[in-house]
């Protein structure tokens, strides 16, 4: 009997010696089974009022969480590895990251930031990538156009992203292929009548006035993500401002003579010396793209780098580039990719194709704000078409492709460091 209690004694000092401090979310290859809900984790935790780590470069971007019973049900309803760390194993994984010697750092998580999505009202979220991966990873989000856009609303979120949207008013160069399709001829129905209720004789108009209020927006402060067509249709939309690039088929006038000796790149976030392509009948916005340049790029060998950026030094750049893997998977899109040459040199390139000579994710800073942009359609689906069925994501919760979106959800709630570079 004595013994018996002797050893429950022994056993209580132990569990008290080893009492946790904090929860460690691993996010390397080996050691996390769903990376992406594993932000939503992190999200929810901000959501708390409870700060979180985010442990750069180590264990492929790991997060450093407080400890409670809440929160640990919480990693295994979502089905989130996670680890428990005595004070002694924190302080020993701190102490490791902050050595000179190593390519490493903490950064400090403070809110969870507001995120607004700028889409169409009608589409669903299986529509665009960034709203399939918050809906998996339970990342709450809201729904933003036209109307909220050009209503100042822009200013009560942290975050926007943009959905594959045409910013020219060219309806997405879908006419050579789909001007006889009902959904097109529906679609531009819609956007016509749009345009009209906020007050513009033409869509174009009405998006280079959109595009004008989310310039603002990032100017000011705000964080602003971008894919597929978004990116470059945007930039071509701010270089445009007040020039008629849209053939008669798009907005029922002839386009300005000479338009490409009027562009203003000075007004653009990331491409420069573009030259638009005139076509209406080619499904392409620029020379930006190079989605018919990649004759040499198969499928099976299609993948890009991703930049490797000082932890200490650059933080904001080595954020954005947290991943398992160094190498991800490429995917088709209408913007697939950006010509190198085109891209203005303030701008980072965080992932290229280097056999291809192309960027596929860039970053930079616009007065205030930041903007990503991230080419293609969808990390898991190579060649997205019109009508091609969702992803599920429960097939790809360790995708190395949606990370990086997700690491730009998160970028924001950062406490700000002052950038190196």
């Amino acid at each position: 009997m004595v013994k018996s209690l002797l050893s429950t004694l022994f056993i209580l000092v132990g569990v008290l010696q080893v009492s946790a401090s904090a929860i460690l979310i691993p996010m390397d290859a080996e050691g996390q089974k769903d990376h992406l809900k594993a932000y939503g984790i992190t999200y929810w935790v901000l959501s708390k009022q409870q700060k979180v780590q985010w442990l750069l470069n180590y264990r492929g971007g790991s997060f450093l969480l407080p400890d409670g019973e809440v929160i640990r049900k919480e990693c295994q309803i979502r089905g989130v590895s996670f680890e428990i760390l005595s004070d002694s194993q924190t302080e020993g994984i701190l102490n490791e990251i902050s050595s000179p010697s190593k390519n490493q750092d903490a950064v400090i998580l403070e809110k969870a930031p507001k995120i607004a999505v700028y889409s169409p009202k009608g589409n669903q979220p299986w529509d665009d990538a960034v709203t399939m991966v918050l809906t998996y990873a339970e990342i709450p989000y809201v729904t933003v156009y036209d109307e909220e856009v050009l209503g100042d609303k822009l200013a009560l979120y942290d975050w926007l992203h943009l959905h594959h949207e045409d910013f020219t008013g060219q309806y997405g160069k879908f006419y050579g292929a789909y001007r006889a399709a009902p959904w097109y001829i529906e679609q531009k129905k819609e956007a016509e009548a749009l345009a009209e209720r906020m007050g513009f004789s033409k869509v174009s108009e009405e998006k280079s006035a959109v595009a004008e209020k989310i310039r603002e927006y990032v100017i000011g402060g705000g964080f602003m993500f971008a894919m597929c067509s978004a990116t470059d249709s945007f930039d071509i939309a701010l270089s445009a401002k007040g020039v008629d690039i849209c053939e008669p088929m798009f907005d029922n006038d002839p386009s300005d003579a000479n338009y490409q000796g009027r562009l203003n790149f000075d007004r653009t976030f990331a491409f420069t010396d573009f030259t638009l392509e005139r076509n209406p009948l080619k499904y392409e916005f620029s020379s930006i793209d190079m989605t018919s340049k990649r004759g040499n790029v198969s499928k099976e060998y299609d993948y890009f780098s991703l930049m490797d950026f000082s932890a200490k030094w650059d933080a904001v750049p080595t954020m954005l580039c947290q991943n398992h893997t160094a190498l991800v998977k490429g995917f088709m899109g209408q913007t697939t990719s950006f010509t190198r040459e085109e891209i203005k040199p303030t701008v980072l390139v965080l992932g290229e194709n280097k056999q291809n000579g192309e960027a596929r994710y860039i970053h930079g800073v616009k007065g205030k704000g930041f903007f990503t942009f991230y080419g293609g359609h969808d990390p898991e689906d190579y060649q997205h078409r019109v009508g091609d069925p969702k992803t599920e994501l429960e097939l790809h919760p360790n995708s190395p492709g949606y990370r990086l979106i997700l690491n730009n959800v998160l970028f924001p709630a950062a406490r700000k460091k002052k950038q190196k570079t």
